[in-house]
């Protein structure tokens, strides 16, 4: 009875991981489509000089949103001229989480599955386990 059950698990996640996939790729899909409508509706509506309508109980409007990144190459010199013009604030030191992880397995994996004692005491890890799947 215990391997039918795990057999009977195993098909239940396959199929679920499956589903997922399925619906991630309508997804992408769907959003695709979406951008298009999007950009053909804002670019009819700037044509037509119309910032906002109603129509079925919806409003529609266009808004305009800036993005902002540093220039190639230039990330640390953006960081130099916030802090030099007193903007330091805004400026955030992160490490990647993956990042973070692999070299805490390397330090596990250098030192005994033990952390060195100055990382013990600033950092938490844990193992989560799960189940892959591959076609056989």
């Amino acid at each position: 009875m215990e391997q039918e059950q795990i057999f009977e698990l195993a098909d239940k996640l396959k199929t679920a991981k499956d589903r997922k996939k399925e619906l991630e790729a309508q997804v992408k899909e769907l959003n695709g489509e979406i951008d298009s409508l999007d950009t053909a509706l804002s670019d009819a509506m700037a044509d037509a000089d119309v910032d906002k309508f109603s129509r079925n109980g919806s409003t529609f409007y266009l808004n305009s949103r800036l993005f902002a990144s540093p220039q190639a190459g230039r990330k640390d010199a953006l960081m130099k001229a916030l802090k030099d013009n007193g903007y330091g604030s805004i400026v955030v030191e992160t490490v990647n989480a993956n990042t973070l992880a692999s070299f805490c397995k390397e330090q596990l994996a250098a030192n005994n599955d033990e952390l060195p004692d100055w990382l013990r005491d600033v950092v938490n890890t844990f193992d989560k386990v799960t189940v892959g799947i591959r076609k056989s």
